[in-house]
């Protein structure tokens, strides 16, 4: 007992503790909901031809399928699998899933990074031009312009993009075929330029909310006041007092869209033909690609609570009032 009661204060224990119970209930929801889905992987490889199957034929099919089994024996299976590093098979395409997995991640990865600059070179200067001039036009307007920024749908603002650069410029760079940074360096981030900013939008007006507020708190600190008095100079006071402790929430803000865009993707990666994760997701629920949906899924459950871990470990370094929590 005392030694469970240990392992509860310790945080970093008791968060990885929480991350594979979380893990653990996206296996869970993710398997018993896209059995929920009318439809199977029967159904989907051979569409209105399933209904002339032979009863023989179709038991035969769910034998291959593994559908045969109880429904807990299949997710246990595929749990056991998982554990051991086998993520399934596709049975469209015949790749492993965690070898379609390992090419489709760096792509989610690359357009999370991009995506995320873009949000903080938009978002934080924002915030402090906001919070600079607290209840002036200024400031209301910016706050407008990223509200009016996070309704838009990422769906629409792509769509009017792409449709724009290619009509009007005759740009459209994602239409000659996905290059990674690897083959091509210049080819892929004109590809990855559209969709980092559309995403890059969307994670800009909370954080420059989020920029915006704590700057406005932590002016008011005592130790700001103090300083004030002491006669600091103004730049060293916005950028070392006010600044410098006003980005702690901001980190976390960051790291949280981060984890939000790794699962996020599948609208912007599909309408920009990128291969991620996203679009790996969507491609198997089109086929009832049950391991596929199901590990990739998992995969990104995964990747989120991993951020989420080491942005709570790096607001702790950058923090030091939150260590002893």
């Amino acid at each position: 007992m005392t030694l469970l009661r240990a392992l509860r204060r310790h945080a970093l224990i008791r968060r990885i503790g929480e991350a594979v119970l979380t893990l653990l209930g996206v296996s869970v929801i993710t398997f018993v909901l896209l059995r929920v889905v009318p439809g199977d992987q029967i159904t989907a490889s051979y569409g209105t031809a399933a209904g002339e199957l032979s009863p023989e034929q179709v038991q035969a099919l769910e034998s291959y399928y593994g559908l045969d089994k109880p429904i807990v024996l299949q997710y246990l299976d595929w749990l056991g699998g998982v554990l051991t590093g086998n993520l399934g098979v596709s049975s469209t395409s015949h790749l492993s899933v965690l070898s379609m997995t390992q090419q489709a991640l760096p792509n989610t990865l690359e357009l999370a990074v991009l995506a995320t600059l873009v949000g903080l070179l938009l978002g934080v200067p924002g915030g402090v031009f906001a919070a600079s001039r607290p209840g002036r036009p200024g400031d209301s307007a910016t706050q407008g312009v990223s509200l009016f920024a996070l309704s838009i749908p990422a769906f629409l603002l792509a769509t009017v993009l792409s449709t724009w650069f290619a009509n009007n410029l005759g740009w459209y760079p994602n239409g000659e075929g996905y290059r990674t940074l690897l083959e091509d360096p210049l080819l892929n981030l004109q590809q990855m330029a559209l969709p980092a900013l559309v995403m890059g939008v969307g994670i800009a007006a909370p954080v420059l909310q989020t920029a915006r507020t704590a700057i406005l708190t932590v002016r008011g600190e005592d130790f700001v006041r103090t300083a004030r008095a002491k006669g600091v100079p103004r730049r060293r006071l916005q950028t070392k007092h006010i600044l410098r402790n006003a980005l702690i929430p901001v980190v976390t803000m960051t790291g949280l869209q981060f984890g939000f865009l790794l699962g996020g993707a599948l609208v912007v990666e599909q309408i920009f033909a990128i291969p991620g994760v996203g679009r790996q997701v969507l491609l198997g629920l089109d086929q009832k690609e049950y391991a596929v949906v199901q590990s990739t899924v998992l995969v990104i459950a995964a990747l989120f609570v991993v951020v989420n871990l080491l942005t709570d470990l790096l607001y702790r370094l950058i923090d030091p009032r939150v260590r002893t929590r």
